[in-house]
């Protein structure tokens, strides 16, 4: 039989599934102290600086071209594995720590010259029946502080990254899928400790969303210390004069730079789309002297909405996309099997993503609601982020589906076909953008804009990689889809007939109710379905053995 990813899958899932609902706790608490406001788009747009430099270096372009050159060092070659995993941590370490202190300069600079006043805070709220009195903020000088405070954490974030993905080479998913539940529990307890209620009631909301970006550092710090330890399974080695390790991380680099400077594009893109959602807070009201379309708010709405899309994406799609790559790294030789592996793990991924875009759909508020709504976050808040919700969840499952196609092109080291293919998709997603913004979609538009070009990629992408490795979408492969959008519609029935029968209520406890009625049946309808019909996938992704039928259909080739 086949070399199976599906548990790694399973494990990855299981953990990345704790990680999520711990952030959406800690997304629950700062939306209950903060709410959708300014202080919330400051500190949102200040973290989003960090997490590019994560996706470029550590999840990136330089993981991707490590981990196949990893891989057959390690398994031709361990001991110049370990001094080829020790100098790039090394070298990494070096780059991004310069990084840190060009960027802090720039910083400073930056809120040397930004304005000192620029809007006025009164916190709604009262202590000990006293009202708290009004505060005047520069949230552009605000941004830049919560910038400089958390900067630091990019280069602990994307060693962690790195050494993930040397841990996977290793078959060890569980530390790197683990370790943000780290991130998660320092942000509640930052946010919690001090909010309006707590022993930190007495300070005024910019010093309490100050001290949440000090957790995000020490988050960094145990993260690093965490997958540290669990790399000493890999034993990394730094031998200076080693000629073959550093052969290999030449090529390594020879290979990641063009991809890094295509995906430095798509960072820039992710940056430029913040900062549209964030002009109001970050900039003014204004632009070229005409009113801004967009509110103060709008970067927190589409924050909110991109942590709800993202639970199932994390758990189940990126989890099968970094469980398959190191198997498809090995079979980079042997069409046949690579082929057969990208068609359980798109099938697999259409299989979890398809319904959860169906889903997320149907729940959109109510999701918003019970997870978010209280305190400082309000029903109108409320509404305004399921509206942005709503462009997010049609496309779950391209989202998906275009991390394992990208991985399958990275594992044959054709790395700048999935970077060309997203530079061109960077282009239509930046003309939506500007242009849904004005419609009456508003942030909404930047949602429908990225649902949309994620789509684009997935049939240019799959497209591409038919030609490249014939059978990999088949007959077997597109019946599963129509198989799988049949139940998913199925599903979307059952819960739109629920729902007629639901009371209309904005009480938490309705909602809650309301909510849960509505997913179990759509788990019920959906996985009973799929046993009932005997869906191969639903035996792939649940159960460790595979009955004979499905593995031999599984294995076959064309």
């Amino acid at each position: 039989m086949a070399e199976r990813f599906e548990h790694h899958a399973r494990l990855m899932s299981a953990l990345t599934f704790v990680s999520r609902i711990t952030g959406l706790i800690r997304d629950g608490a700062i939306a209950r102290v903060f709410g959708v406001g300014p202080i919330n788009d400051a500190f949102a747009f200040a973290f989003l600086i960090p997490n590019l430099f994560r996706r470029l270096f550590g999840e990136g372009a330089l993981s991707s071209a490590f981990i196949p050159r990893y891989s057959e060092l390690e398994r031709d070659d361990p001991e110049r594995a370990r001094r080829a995993l020790g100098l790039v941590l090394v070298l990494l370490a070096g780059l991004l720590w310069s990084l840190v202190v060009v960027g802090e300069i720039a910083v400073i600079l930056a809120w040397s010259r930004a304005p000192e006043i620029a809007y006025s805070y009164t916190p709604p709220m009262r202590i000990g029946g006293v009202p708290v009195m009004g505060v005047s903020v520069s949230y552009v000088r605000l941004s830049y502080e919560l910038t400089a405070l958390m900067l630091p954490y990019m280069p602990l974030i994307c060693l962690v990254a790195m050494g993930g993905a040397a841990l996977q080479v290793h078959r060890r998913f569980g530390p790197t899928a683990g370790s943000p539940i780290i991130l998660n529990l320092c942000f509640i307890i930052a946010t919690l400790a001090f909010a309006p209620f707590a022993l930190g009631a007495t300070l005024e909301p910019t010093t309490r969303i100050r001290i949440v970006a000090g957790s995000v550092l020490v988050s960094g710090l145990l993260q690093l210390a965490w997958t540290m330890l669990a790399l000493r399974i890999a034993r990394p080695t730094v031998v200076l004069g080693d000629p073959v390790a550093w052969a290999s991380v030449r090529a390594t680099l020879l290979q990641a730079v063009p991809m890094m400077l295509g995906l430095g594009v798509l960072q820039l893109n992710t940056l430029v789309d913040g900062l549209i959602a964030s002009w109001p807070t970050i900039v003014g009201p204004k632009i070229f002297g005409i009113d801004y379309p967009l509110a103060e708010g709008a970067m927190s709405s589409i924050g909110y909405a991109q942590r709800l899309y993202e639970f199932p994406l994390g758990v189940f799609g990126i989890s099968i996309a970094t469980a398959v790559f190191p198997l498809l790294a090995r079979q980079n030789n042997d069409l046949p099997a690579f082929a057969t592996t990208v068609r359980r793990a798109l099938r697999l991924t259409v299989f979890v993503g398809l319904p959860a875009s169906v889903g997320l759909v149907l729940v959109a508020r109510e999701s918003v609601a019970a997870l978010f709504q209280g305190g400082e976050f309000g029903s109108d808040d409320t509404a305004r982020v399921a509206w942005v919700l709503m462009g997010y969840a049609p496309a779950i499952w391209s989202y998906q589906m275009c991390h394992v196609l990208s991985r399958a092109f990275y594992a044959r080291k054709e790395s700048m076909t999935p970077v060309l293919v997203s530079l061109a998709i960077v282009f239509l997603n930046l003309t939506l953008n500007i242009t849904l913004i004005f419609t009456p979609l508003r942030e909404a538009g930047l949602a429908w804009s990225t649902a949309l070009c994620s789509v684009i990629q997935a049939m240019v992408l799959s497209r591409i990689l038919s030609r490249r490795v014939p059978g990999i979408i088949d007959r077997e492969v597109v019946r599963a889809w129509g198989r799988t959008l049949a139940i998913s519609l199925v599903m979307g029935l059952a819960v739109f007939g629920v729902a007629r029968f639901l009371p209309v209520s904005n009480q938490m406890g309705s909602i809650w109710i309301g909510l849960s009625l509505k997913v179990a049946v759509a788990l019920a309808v959906y996985f009973g379905v799929s046993r009932w019909l005997r869906v191969p996938e639903y035996s792939w992704f649940f159960q460790r053995k595979l009955p004979e039928s499905s593995a031999r259909d599984t294995v076959s080739t064309r």
